[in-house]
Parts: C-alpha cells; structure tokens; sequence
C-alpha cells in the first residue's frame, strides 16, 4: 500500500527560490535624477570616453542619451559631463568631479541597499 504524502514542501526548500529584488532611484523635489539605468548611463560615459559610444553601448540614439544627461544636469544644479568637440583627437566626453563622485556614491548606496534588503530578507523569511 502506497502513502500518500501532503505535507507542504519544507521551508528550507522554499527559501532557496526565494530572491529579493528592489528597484531603486533617487529624487530631489518630485524630479527623478538618479537610478541603476542613469547611473549606467554616467558610468559607460567613464568607461568609453564618449557619450557616443555610451549611447551606442546602451542602446540608446546620442539624442537620447545626451538629452537623459542634461535632464539629471538640470535637475542636480550640477555639471556632470563635459565633453571636447573634434580636433586632432576626435573630441570626446568625461565625467566631472561630481560626475564622478556621484556615480561612486550612487554604487555604494546602491551595494548597502542590497546587503540590507538580504538581510532583512533573511531574517524575516527564516519563519
């Protein structure tokens, strides 16, 4: 005689599927300035040397990606990019003191959120 077994699965089983996600971004008075994707955007600046390139590794046309940076610009009150036109280097584009400073501490933020959410995760989701 077969035993059918009902039980529930163990919780152990079911928190190793289990993963916390968040979604994060910045605000200063109601406007969106920073999130992962902005942030991403700033970094591929730094990476490549060209928002050109950054727009291009994104996915995203110049138009786009020129016009995101000023829009996070305006909104800070601060000069991110500053970019070279042509010449005998081709020009070129780099992250500002405070472009830089920004996307380091939007990182780290963004590192402690993680570390954080899967603590508390952890905690809360061991019962």
């Amino acid at each position: 005689m077969a035993v059918q077994n009902d039980s529930p699965p163990k919780h152990d089983d079911e928190r190793s599927h289990l993963e916390p996600r968040i979604k994060l971004w910045v605000e200063k008075d109601g406007s969106l300035v920073l999130s992962d994707y902005r942030v991403r955007l700033l970094r591929c600046v730094a990476e490549t040397g060209s928002l050109a390139k950054a727009a291009q590794r994104m996915g995203l046309s110049y138009r786009r990606a020129w016009g995101k940076v000023r829009e996070i610009e305006r909104n800070l009150g601060l000069s991110l990019v500053e970019s070279e036109v042509g010449g005998a280097g081709g020009g070129g584009s780099r992250l500002t003191k405070d472009g830089e400073r920004l996307v380091a501490i939007y990182q780290r933020f963004r590192r402690k959120m993680e570390s954080d959410l899967g603590r508390e995760f952890r905690e809360l989701f061991k019962e």
